[in-house]
């Protein structure tokens, strides 16, 4: 009778409990109430290759696949890895668990999600103070990633360790949302949204067009395949949330889409036939992946002047495979080589974001050669020689090839010394064959320089390096940099390859390896290219500065970089600084495009626009001092202005080198002294590492404080009363109004940042 009495009182105990609100919550929640919070404070760290333990939260399919053991970035990979890309390389939760995933939903016990978010609610952060020290935030931390069956060991050994992960706890309505939906089964959606009618009708009109069985629209396609593979398409006028990706796919247009799953796009996709088919995105757009490229019918008809009203002839398909995918210029020979560049020049920002953007998302391979703020243009078309010469490329081609056409030829040193040796042939080749041209008894003038052909502002474009990624805008920002580039054809195809079609995260380290190294090649032919345009006897001294130390002139010398003071120069200079002056001109061309001041960083006192928050910031920009060492790479700094409304500003530390001629011990190379901040109005980078919040009426006090700096110990207080930790109280409000202004003020550009860098300041930071 007692066990009876017991188990009633169970049952009523148990079913109040299913009545109670939160129970009912539980029953009925769904992705729609879920996938905001995720995003906001889950897919901030958990996105791309870097996610910890390769849980990608973007979609669905990223939380059914779960975690892995294993890691994506390894420096001492000696085989090629098995590609883990979400979507392609598995459909099915048994097939990614074959590949070694393990679950983090519930089974017959609370799933990992749950236990994590638990745990976390257990170990809350310290408030307003540095996380402790045994939190690890490194970037490239060891991972234990357990299974639930490891998760009771874990959790003790690891009490931290909780989510999310080293910041402040969720709010209570978004905890119980989060932990609801996962104790009432993780309820996830099957079907990708429905495209609409018009949409579809676009969507059938671009697989017409690129998948027609010409011989020539085929190597068109293929050309645009290869270049296009990793862009967000977005329909010109359609949501400005809805994007597609070109995959190719085993079915045809009007059939489900069977993604063929290569390692690169230049891969072959087997003997059976395959079509090119526009793939809808249903991932949360993350901003370091996010390439937004425009279709529309301007666009089509922009392929078919280019590339199939020219004059050219095919007389066979070129093969795929490595060989032919590590030589773009002898697989499309027979494709104006004039289309081509001007493909590239036309949407020059997409792809130089291509380089340092996309599903990558750690850049250090790429961004390690090049300094932090560089300013660059392109060569007009009609002086490139590679375009107005048809047997340049036909003869120069085989000196073009890069370092993946020789995947499997043997050690790292082996790549070097082929990738380095076809190099050197190949700037013997252009010498010789620039010398015999008559541009080179008058010099390169500013007509040589692309313009933008008075309409396109993609002609002149900033690059900023963060330490590990980078970010680009078109026009020159900032003070007038250390370098600059000029890039022709066969440095942006080749940059492009090297980087992008060519590049494989999952490779082994001799691949990683000959990647970077060649980029090395091409930042120096850039530079090159730039010098020809300056004064013949200043480019040795301006070369030797770019290069300063002992290594780096044997660098230069093992390169056998000499400095081709003979070139003349068309440009009649009028100042003893001619590298501002012929940056600064630059600027004057293109009816307007671009603003010739930077109202911030760089404009004449008589001329500099008066109003805070602009004017109050002028006075940290572009000047060198002790304080600007202690910022991290990458600012966000919000205004509350006075009328309510909050300004973002983006703090870019321009870290000085004495030169990036060398892989390893970037800190030896670095000089703090000559460190300036570039600040720039909006967000620029995918990976902010801290947010400062300051009040307009507190702003002179804020510039006031940093630059009094001295010490960490005045950095630190600078974080106390200006900085937003962490751990603070204030740091997800302040995330999600940054997100919020992002998306309103640009939708189709915007998407989630990255708070896997955000920095915990201490004392004890190396502030160089």
């Amino acid at each position: 009778m007692h066990k009876i009495r017991l188990l009633l009182q169970a049952a009523i105990v148990l079913s109040l409990l299913c009545a109670s609100p939160f129970a009912a919550r539980a029953q009925n929640q769904t992705w729609a109430e879920v996938k905001p919070i995720m995003d906001r404070r889950c897919v901030v760290c958990h996105s791309c290759y870097d996610a910890p333990c390769q849980l990608k939260l973007t979609s669905p399919m990223g939380v059914s696949r779960g975690a892995s053991k294993e890691a994506v970035y390894h420096t001492e990979r000696l085989e090629d890895a098995q590609p883990t890309r979400l979507g392609i390389d598995a459909q099915t939760v048994p097939e990614w668990q074959a590949l070694g995933f393990h679950t983090v939903l519930r089974g017959q016990e609370a799933g990992l999600l749950e236990r994590y978010l638990d745990l976390g609610r257990q170990n809350p952060m310290p408030t307003d103070s540095p996380l402790p020290t045994e939190l690890g935030l490194a970037i490239d931390r060891p991972l234990v990633c357990p299974t639930s069956d490891e998760f009771d060991t874990f959790s003790r050994n690891h009490p931290l360790a909780g989510m999310p992960y080293g910041t402040a706890p969720l709010a209570e309505a978004e905890f119980q949302t989060l932990m609801g939906w996962a104790r009432g089964g993780a309820a996830l959606p099957s079907a990708a949204p429905d495209i609409p009618d018009a949409i579809q009708v676009w969507i059938a009109d671009w697989e017409t067009f690129l998948n027609t069985s010409d011989p020539r629209n085929q190597l068109m396609s293929r050309y645009l395949y290869e270049h296009l593979f990793l862009a967000r398409l977005h329909f010109q006028g359609d949501d400005p949330r809805r994007f597609f990706q070109l995959v190719r796919s085993t079915t045809p247009p009007g059939v489900e889409i069977e993604v063929i799953a290569t390692r690169r796009p230049f891969d072959d996709p087997g003997a059976a036939a395959f079509y090119y088919r526009l793939q809808q995105v249903t991932e949360t757009i993350v901003h370091k992946e996010h390439l937004v490229y425009t279709l529309g019918p301007d666009r089509m008809a922009r392929y078919q002047q280019l590339f199939l009203d020219t004059d050219w002839t095919l007389a066979e398909l070129p093969p795929f495979g490595d060989a032919e995918g590590g030589n773009p210029f002898s697989t499309f020979m027979q494709m104006p080589a004039r289309s081509r560049y001007q493909f590239l020049l036309d949407d020059a920002l997409f792809f130089v974001r291509s380089f340092i953007r996309g599903p990558v998302c750690h850049g250090e391979t790429a961004v390690d050669v090049i300094e932090d703020r560089f300013w660059v243009s392109f060569l007009d078309p009609d002086t490139d020689l590679s375009i107005t010469d048809p047997s340049y490329l036909q003869e120069g081609a085989a000196f073009l090839e890069l370092p993946v056409s020789e995947a499997d030829a043997g050690v790292p040193g082996m790549l070097q010394g082929f990738s380095h040796k076809n190099q050197v042939k190949y700037l013997e080749f252009r010498d010789a064959r620039y010398r015999a041209a008559p541009i080179y008894q008058a010099g390169f003038d500013y007509n040589s320089i692309w313009d933008g052909d008075g309409t396109n502002p993609n002609a002149l474009i900033t690059v900023f390096r963060h330490f590990d990624n980078a970010s680009a805008m078109t026009g020159f920002h900032g003070g007038i940099p250390e370098t600059a580039w000029v890039i022709d054809y066969p440095i942006f195809e080749r940059i492009y390859y090297d980087l992008v079609t060519g590049y494989d995260v999952f490779g082994r380290v001799e691949h990683q390896l000959s990647t970077r190294l060649y980029m090395d090649e091409l930042r120096m032919e850039s530079e090159d290219t730039f010098l020809a345009f300056m004064p013949r006897d200043v480019r040795p001294q301006m070369h030797e500065h770019w290069y300063q130390g002992v290594l780096a002139e044997l660098h230069t010398y093992w390169h056998r970089r000499r400095v081709d003071d003979r070139f003349p120069t068309g440009i009649s200079f009028q100042t003893d600084q001619p590298k501002q002056e012929f940056l600064l001109t630059l600027l004057k061309r293109g009816n307007g495009l671009w603003a010739q001041t930077d109202p911030i960083n760089r404009c004449a006192a008589a001329g500099c626009p008066a109003g805070q928050p602009t004017e109050a910031l002028r006075d940290l920009a572009n000047q060198t001092g002790n304080w600007v060492k202690y910022l991290p790479d990458l600012s966000v700094l919000a205004v509350k202005q006075n009328g309510g409304e909050t300004a973002l500003f983006t703090l870019a530390h321009d870290k000085a080198h004495y030169n990036v001629a060398f892989l390893f011990d970037e800190e030896a190379r670095r000089d703090p002294g000559a460190d300036v901040l570039t600040i720039l109005p909006g967000l620029i980078g995918s990976y902010p590492n801290f947010y400062f919040h300051v009040g307009q009426d507190r702003l002179q006090s804020f510039v006031a404080a940093l630059k009094g700096i001295r010490s960490q110990s005045d950095y630190l207080a600078l974080v106390a009363e200006y900085g937003v930790r962490r751990a603070s109280p204030d740091f997800w409000a302040l995330s999600d109004r940054i997100h919020d202004i992002f998306l309103r003020q640009n939708p189709i550009q915007a998407g989630i940042f990255d708070l896997n860098r955000y920095k915990d300041p201490k004392q004890g930071d190396d502030p160089t």
